[in-house]
């Protein structure tokens, strides 16, 4: 097992794209609890809420990066819109002395548009397209401006989250295509960035006991086993900050690279890593799979 300083990443810097809510928010609270600087970005803020409508802001989250240990700064951004993502990354750049050492890209924002019930030719297709514009367009864009921080410096850190870590299908067309897609992007980036010194992964939770999740069962993190009693499944849910520990862990590996271009999730990492949940379990959903769902749906896959 592997264990790292309490604040292995002091003085380094991170942008955290989609880090309003869920998968997104506990990484940057747990690239803080590290020391880290942080540049949480999303488009609910002080300016205004996304068409999500949801009430979570990156303020917020930037005040729980600083409260964690670290620095949170909020940056409104629309991450569809080239120029605002190339002046977030000019403003990192000004700030920060060129440096950027870890870039998450975790936009995601596409519940509302996923339709679970129809196959590809019954779906209305601009909801479709629009899906996959939220959801990969974004990640690319963000990349395309940031990359040259880190090739500059010849060393840093790429994590595209994703949504299972296997070539499974995941229940519907454009849903499966995004979340497929960016795990390419990993591969893609690991490829171009290797010369340069820079690791690029995927990395999936488990059962994410997001905000959305969280009100969909209708309970709070303070009682939310209580959801069990609709899906058993959600007793073996873990909360965002278990991603976080998994990509923190990640971002203080020295070793990283020999991970560069592989699908990794929460489930895998904690045994090398050593990680809990903010409870201190440590959630396994592939052993639950593997245990009670992997007779009626199949193996979960092979990682990629």
């Amino acid at each position: 097992m592997k264990t790292v300083d309490a604040r292995p990443l002091a003085g380094k810097v991170a942008l955290v794209a989609g880090g309003t809510r869920g998968g997104g928010r506990g990484i940057a609270v747990e690239l803080g609890a590290a020391g880290a600087t942080v540049y949480v970005t999303g488009r609910s803020g002080a300016g205004g809420r996304s068409d999500l409508d949801r009430p979570e802001t990156i303020e917020q989250t930037a005040e729980q990066v600083t409260a964690a240990g670290g620095l949170g700064i909020p940056a409104r951004t629309d991450h569809s819109r080239p120029d605002e993502v190339r002046a977030l990354v000019d403003r990192i750049a000004a700030e920060q002395d060129g440096r950027l050492d870890i870039l998450v890209n975790s936009v995601w924002g596409g519940d509302p548009l996923t339709d679970w019930e129809h196959p590809l030719w019954e779906q209305d297709l601009e909801t479709g397209l629009r899906l996959l514009r939220q959801a990969v367009e974004t990640h690319v864009i963000t990349s395309r401006f940031a990359l040259p921080l880190m090739v500059a410096r010849k060393s840093g850190l790429v994590v595209e989250v994703t949504d299972g870590n296997t070539a499974r299908y995941r229940g519907t067309f454009f849903y499966d295509l995004a979340k497929s897609a960016v795990i390419r992007l990993a591969v893609a980036q690991a490829a171009e960035l290797r010369p340069h010194g820079v690791a690029a992964v995927a990395i999936t939770p488990g059962f994410l006991r997001s905000e959305a999740l969280l009100e969909h069962f209708g309970v709070t993190e303070a009682n939310w086993r209580d959801g069990a009693a609709q899906d058993p499944n959600f007793a073996h849910s873990e909360t965002p900050a278990y991603l976080g520990r998994a990509v923190a862990a990640l971002a203080a590996d020295p070793g990283v690279m020999a991970k560069s271009g592989r699908a990794l999730a929460t489930w895998g990492l904690y045994r090398e890593y050593g990680f809990t949940d903010a409870d201190g379990t440590q959630p396994d959903f592939a052993a639950h799979w593997a245990e009670n769902l992997e007779e009626e749906y199949g193996p979960l896959g092979d990682p990629l």
